[in-house]
């Protein structure tokens, strides 16, 4: 018995040695930390349990039968991160690049069904050169198993992915059906064609970091969520965002302890300018609404007209949606319409309560737009804010013109309480180009048009560049002082708390993908 339990533990050892010299090397390079490293960072001390530590390949084609290591290139189990029951998985690019084998794939499918047994997270620490060559087409349904998962579990437990070397070809797929990703710098890429694949094809001269890294898909693309500078930042971000999030789509997020005071933040009120045309910087209003510090936002670099992210307000995690002034006056494109979309969906999957905030004057226009489907993608986001049914609140700072209006959680598109400052202008139009139209044939037939213009203008401003017509049809349900805000919010999430909306039954809706 002694020399079985002896041999057993030689073989626990031998797996988790893995790459053996590879992986000792590895261990020294601080910018990128082994597979086992990654998860003992992740998971609250002593916590990991693994599973499947014995489990080798099958394969005995291409003399893969003296090349077995136990594992076989990726790390599964459960634990706990700040007390919290999570599954997670971690490739090890050191046995066999990563590579996903049957075996391999099996490991992730076994914890990734177990996650959505539990009610619990799934984090996949990704670190794969692709499907095993060897193994053919074995290696492709593995893929193909996992994909099926993560639409299985989608809307169902929180998915997170965290890039932390290559990801490419049939791998993408399943980091970009997951609920986030997270990418580190300089070390990380994903693609679906690597760069000679490009080259041979189109005859374009693009590395790896250009065609698919991080500062890639987290400003042009918009497929990465978050970037990090290094692993251990990339963990970090990890347990923040989990900290936002309920374990599955039963459960909400629980509530940090908080103690009510006046909350006046009279900074609020000097925030938007006097001149209708100046931007100011959204953060600073999200700042002086939400709990100090609480602030963590997605899609930082992707879409910066528009800004969305997690917050607490009164120890409660919400979801935040706003339009950013300081970028093309806070309009709504495509990529800022998808990136709103996106993220007001996952909240609605998750419980997490939605604060809009509002300073929109339409759509961006323009050839490109329309060509590039501003219609269907400005739809998307319209879809997602009216199926939402978790609470949602609004709060218009200035504009909201035209169509961006009513997408933008008006009481029409069924929020639950509309908020507006004074300083709101709630019309068809900005004042000038409204006055333009109305006004056309007096304007040209007065002796001085431009004199006239501005009287047209002012008298429009007058008229509708303001909340209360809004307010006296209940579209608002209150015009707020700035400074009061918070305290209105508090409340308001407070008394929706309990919220519940009955839907008519139907398979699911065909939101304009």
């Amino acid at each position: 018995m002694d020399s079985k339990i002896k041999t057993l533990q030689d073989k626990v050892q031998q797996a988790k040695l893995g790459g053996g010299e590879k992986r000792i090397e590895a261990q020294h390079n601080k910018k990128k930390l082994t597979a086992r490293e990654r998860i003992e960072y992740l998971m609250d001390e002593g916590s990991f349990e693994e599973i499947g530590i014995l489990v080798t390949h099958r394969t005995t084609d291409f003399g893969m039968d003296k090349q077995v290591i136990y594992g076989d290139g990726v790390v599964t189990g459960y634990g706990t991160v700040n007390g919290r029951l999570v599954y997670v998985y971690a490739q090890d690019f050191t046995v066999f690049g990563g590579s996903l084998s049957e075996t391999h794939a099996e490991k992730i499918c076994k914890i990734m069904d177990m996650a959505v047994k539990m009610g619990a997270p799934i984090i996949g620490l990704n670190d794969s050169g692709g499907a095993r060559i060897q193994e053919g087409v074995r290696s492709l349904g593995g893929y193909a198993d996992i994909f099926y998962r993560n639409v299985q579990a989608s809307g169902v437990i929180p998915q997170i992915s965290a890039i932390m070397g290559p990801c490419a070809g049939g791998a993408v797929y399943s980091p970009a059906m997951t609920d986030f990703t997270m990418m580190v710098e300089d070390t990380s890429y994903m693609f679906v064609t690597g760069p000679n694949v490009v080259k041979t094809v189109t005859n374009e001269e693009v590395t790896s970091e250009e065609l698919g890294g991080a500062s890639t898909h987290s400003t042009k693309s918009g497929v990465a969520h978050v970037t990090s500078s290094n692993d251990i930042e990339c963990l970090e971000d990890v347990k923040k965002l989990l900290s936002y999030l309920p374990q599955n789509n039963t459960e909400t997020t629980r509530n940090l302890e908080y103690r009510l005071t006046d909350e006046v933040r009279a900074s609020l009120s000097d925030i938007v300018p006097d001149n209708p045309n100046k931007p100011y910087d959204m953060h600073e209003v999200i700042s002086g609404i939400i709990d100090e510090d609480s602030f963590f936002e997605i899609h930082k670099d992707y879409a910066e007209n528009i800004i969305v992210g997690f917050a607490r307000i009164g120890g409660r995690s919400i979801g935040i949606v706003a339009n950013q002034p300081m970028f093309l006056a806070g309009v709504l494109d495509v990529n800022s319409s998808k990136k709103a979309a996106r993220f007001t969906r996952f909240c609605d999957c998750f419980n997490i309560p939605l604060l809009v905030l509002v300073d929109v004057p339409g759509f961006l226009p323009g050839t490109d737009q329309e060509w590039n489907g501003i219609i269907v993608h400005g739809a998307k986001l319209l879809y997602a804010l009216s199926e939402a049914t978790v609470p949602r609140v609004t709060v218009i700072t200035r504009k909201a013109y035209g169509g961006a209006y009513d997408v933008m959680n008006s009481k029409h598109i069924g929020a639950d309480m509309n908020f507006a400052w004074p300083t709101a202008e709630i019309a068809v139009m900005g004042a000038k180009g409204a006055s333009e139209i109305i006004f056309r044939k007096e304007i040209k037939e007065a002796d001085n048009p431009e004199a006239k213009l501005a009287e047209k203008e002012a008298e429009y401003a007058d008229k509708f560049a303001n909340p209360y017509r809004a307010a006296q049809r209940g579209f608002i349900d209150e015009v707020i002082l700035p400074k009061n805000t918070r305290r209105k919010l508090i409340k308001a999430f407070s008394m929706l708390e309990n919220k519940v909306v009955e839907r008519p039954y139907r398979k699911h809706g065909n939101i304009p993908l």
